[in-house]
């Protein structure tokens, strides 16, 4: 019997990919893998080249040899693991060791730079030191439009435009069975879009524990079963994500308040919750309470999304105010209590008395903790860091991705960067375009934006022209009998080229990628209206809109070209 020794395996499946393989050789009789000793034994005809057989396992990314006649021990601790890791990678054609490439995180950023890394030959070591996946998955994105969802459901139960042929009934919440239902999707998306394909990809390892850098070549990795271990790197990816920002409210820390990461965590459904901000987070989260049965007070520093145009904030509080949530503008919350199960909150405004507090207040980059002065590696003053065109930071070899730069926090924005960084590492040239980011607020009516605002074209000099069509010349949102919000478009005066799209509507983030494909063609508004849209859509009003530009739609029948 012959014996080969196994390294890089991370699961059962790992194995029966070895098995098959070897099983596929010339001379092979039988197999048998096993992951936790990490060994093949096999049956060979005479004359069976080795060779070929770690040919074989070494091709599907991991590495083999002949056992030496010693007794073979079960499988590497993570500590062994990354040790040999170190000294054992090969590239799988010609004999040159291969690149080393460190991420550290596994968010969308690291996962996205992982794949593509491995894809482009480095051998990758992923480091993750809390939960896989990061917050889109877990505790972002993917629980919160579930959430979101059921709300909306419960919202359309309770009353709709339909009423009067539709009977509405009050529906009953059971919130730790919406809860539990979230959850199940949750961790199956989990593991089919992350653990699973690392558990498929021989050449990620994954390392549990925290890491810090040493210097500038090397990771020092606290694990998570116990023990350091130090971590050499060819290059290393930084993509450690976001952490809600707490506020400097006196009294706040000594409170059970919530942050979001809580609020979705929540089997239950507080009577009555404030929600300290006016960020997308603040306001979805606020609005899908509501429906769910909370009295909601919404307490911002400014307006609704003061940083858009105006009218997004006014549209989306007369939204609001008809679904009986209370939105206290201009407020500042000076002090919160807690006691007896009750928060008192202090604000300008008088006092508010809650049993639960929200607080969304924006997110702050995830750089604490990961020792980037010993690297050189610097941030600005938000603590983001600061990378160049390239996604490279102040260190050559060392390149950050997603929230924990200066980059806007998104999902889709921070796996584009984490994509792009992989090229460059592995010796690509790739830059990332943010001329035209797409951006939803997942609110009832939605909020959609890409591009310039009129205020921010103003500001760069340029010479502008806008319009604005409220949705009750839409024949989507008419037929809907729901006509909140409006569509605007700002253009370049003279010659129409499109610059921006905000808009306020159901189901507004559908609508928004159209948008965002014109912009990037530099089209122009008259360009717009002369596309075919289709009957009865809502995107037809981003045609209607572009027409305001030299028609008055008013006085056009509904399927005027």
């Amino acid at each position: 019997m012959t014996e080969l020794v196994i390294s890089g395996m991370t699961c059962d499946a790992c194995a029966t990919r070895v098995l098959q393989a070897l099983e596929s050789v010339l001379g092979v009789r039988s197999a048998k893998v096993s992951y936790p000793m990490g060994t093949a034994k096999l049956v060979l005809a005479p004359d069976t080249p080795l060779t070929a057989l770690v040919s074989s396992v070494t091709a599907l990314g991991y590495r083999a040899r002949v056992a030496d006649g010693k007794a073979v021990r079960p499988r590497d601790s993570q500590l062994d693991q990354a040790r040999h890791s170190l000294d054992d990678g090969r590239k799988v054609h010609g004999g040159d060791q291969a690149l080393h490439v460190a991420v550290i995180g596994s968010g969308g950023a690291a996962m996205a730079a992982a794949l593509k890394a491995a894809e482009r030959g480095a051998r990758v070591t992923l480091i993750e030191r809390a939960m896989i996946g990061g917050t889109c998955v877990n505790v972002g994105c993917v629980p919160s439009k579930i959430m979101i969802r059921a709300a909306h459901v419960a919202h359309l139960r309770r009353a709709s435009p339909f009423d009067a042929g539709i009977a509405a009934d009050r529906p009953v919440i059971d919130r730790a069975r919406l809860l539990a239902q979230q959850q199940a999707r949750v961790d199956e998306l989990r593991h089919s879009k992350y653990e699973g394909i690392l558990e498929r990809t021989p050449a990620i390892a994954v390392l549990r524990g925290e890491a810090r850098f040493k210097d500038g070549g090397h990771l020092v990795v606290k694990l998570a079963e116990g023990g350091e271990c130090e971590l050499a790197f060819d290059r290393c990816l930084i993509a450690t994500g976001a952490q809600s920002t707490v506020p400097p409210i006196a009294g706040l820390n000594d409170t059970p308040f919530w942050t979001s990461t809580e609020a979705l965590a929540s089997d239950v459904v507080p009577p009555r919750l404030a929600v300290i901000g006016s960020s997308a987070v603040a306001m979805e989260l606020a609005q899908a309470f509501a429906r769910l049965g909370s009295r909601v007070t919404v307490l911002a520093r400014h307006t609704l999304f003061f940083r858009d145009d105006a009218a997004i904030g006014e549209a989306l509080t007369a939204a609001f105010h008809s679904e009986g949530i209370t939105v206290l503008e201009h407020t500042q919350v000076s002090r919160v209590n807690h006691s007896d199960g009750e928060f008192v909150l202090a604000t300008d405004g008088g006092e508010l008395r809650a049993d639960s507090v929200l607080v969304a207040t924006g997110r702050t980059p995830a750089t604490h903790g990961l020792g980037l002065d010993a690297a050189g590696v610097a941030v600005d003053a938000q603590g983001a860091i600061v990378v160049d065109a390239a996604l490279r930071t102040t260190v050559a070899n060392i390149y950050a991705a997603g929230d924990c730069t200066g980059k806007p926090q998104f999902v889709y924005v921070a796996a584009a960067a984490g994509t792009r960084a992989a090229i460059n590492m592995t010796g690509g040239a790739a830059a990332l375009d943010l001329n035209t980011v797409p951006a939803v607020v997942f609110t009832d009516p939605q909020v959609a934006t890409v591009g310039l605002t009129e205020f921010e074209a103003r500001a760069k000099g340029m010479d502008v022209d806008s319009r604005t069509l409220t949705l009750d010349n839409v024949p989507r949102a008419l037929a809907n009998f729901d006509n909140r919000g409006f569509i605007k478009l700002v253009a370049e005066a003279g010659s129409g080229r499109l610059l921006g799209v905000q808009t306020v509507a159901p189901e507004a983030g559908e609508l928004i990628q159209s948008a965002a494909l014109a912009l990037h063609a530099r089209m122009t508004v008259h360009d717009l209206a002369d596309q075919l849209f289709p009957y009865l859509t809502m995107v037809e009003g981003l045609k209607l809109c572009a027409q305001t530009f030299t028609k008055d739609v008013k006085q056009l029948s509904c399927c005027s070209g």
